[in-house]
């Protein structure tokens, strides 16, 4: 069972960078051992539904193994809904901080970002597929950005949050990043829904475990669908046998496939 890997130890970061004045406007970065001047980078964004009890300790396996696997790999922290005070619209102020700032950080330790990837797990996903949609936004908007990666790699994500408020996921997740449901706060779910800003305009590789339960394979093939049909390049990669966590575990079957899946996005 790949749940264990939320608990399981990993190597610490080699560098933790700041991005604001928040104690979770952090970066941590891990490096390739055989050096960074040419590696590929990417910046993953962590799980949880949003919610401040799942921090980015639990992506440590995951980060560390793609830093082995030759990739230099940052991985934000940001507010989340809980009592400290993240959810809308804390987390979407610094997801879009953050991944606008990923690319010089790295930039900075002597990495090249021209082939940089953003990818993100079930919540994660959502809030990597929206950075990367952020140009859609009107240009008044604060989030609005010009900032794009290589491509988005999409794990279990929560690629629609319309989706995630009608069918109840993780007990009402989405309305509490929201403050409130699609009914009650339209205008929000239409600037902070990927599936709401097609086209994304770069490829999209989903990955998505046919026997998730957490956040069913449906969420994928329906913003697959969605996303094809706006014109995008999508690719949905359906793992059978693997659940939600397997897809962040090295250990687990699912990894060859993740690794593709990102080097196909730099190469």
């Amino acid at each position: 069972m790949s749940r264990d890997v939320l608990t399981r130890p990993s190597p610490p970061p080699d560098h933790t960078f700041a991005y604001g004045p928040h104690p979770d406007q952090v970066i941590d970065v891990r490096l390739p051992p055989e050096g960074i001047r040419s590696a590929p980078v990417v910046v993953f964004v962590h799980g949880g539904f949003w919610r401040e009890e799942y921090d980015r300790m639990h992506a440590g396996p995951l980060a560390s193994a793609l830093a082995e696997a030759g990739h230099v790999v940052a991985v934000p922290e940001f507010r989340r809904s809980g009592v400290r005070g993240g959810g809308w619209p804390e987390t979407f102020d610094d997801i879009a901080a953050a991944l606008d700032a990923a690319g010089e950080l790295v930039a900075s330790l002597g990495a090249g970002p021209e082939r940089i990837v953003w990818a993100g797990h079930s919540a994660g996903g959502h809030l990597a597929l929206w950075a990367a949609a952020r140009h859609r936004l009107p240009p008044g908007s604060p989030w609005h950005s010009a900032v794009r990666p290589s491509g988005v790699v999409s794990l279990a994500g929560c690629c629609s949050l319309e989706l995630c408020d009608a069918w109840g996921l993780g007990a009402g997740a989405a309305a509490a990043l929201m403050g409130g449901s699609l009914a009650g706060v339209p205008e929000r779910y239409a600037v902070a829904d990927p599936a709401a800003l097609l086209p994304l305009g770069v490829p999209v590789t989903l990955v998505h475990g046919a026997e998730d339960l957490t956040v069913p394979v449906a969420m994928s093939r329906e913003y697959a669908a969605m996303a094809a049909g706006a014109g995008d390049i999508v690719t949905l990669r359906e793992l059978p046998g693997i659940e939600h966590f397997g897809l962040i575990d090295p250990l687990s079957a699912a990894w060859p496939h993740v690794l593709g899946a990102i080097a196909a996005m730099v190469s």
